[in-house]
């Protein structure tokens, strides 16, 4: 997975729509987003503008995968 932003909020939906259905992915609460590789030369083929943060962290992956923090127990 690697981590990528979108220069504005208009090519993020633009894109959202082109990857939904084609690939699994997830956007985090930093606005940036958590894609395949393979999902990279499809949006440059598609002319969608995005920038490459790095290679995804385990915690960036396990993050997005646990959703939103569990409340705690009582």
């Amino acid at each position: 997975m690697v981590t990528i932003t979108f220069p504005d909020r208009d090519t993020e939906k633009k894109a959202l729509g082109f990857l939904l259905g084609r690939f699994s992915g997830r956007v985090l609460a930093s606005g940036e987003h958590l894609v395949p590789e393979a999902a990279l030369e499809a949006l440059a083929d598609q002319n969608i503008p995005f920038t490459v943060k790095g290679k995804a962290t385990y915690e960036q992956q396990l993050a997005a995968l646990r959703g939103a923090a569990p409340a705690p127990v009582q």
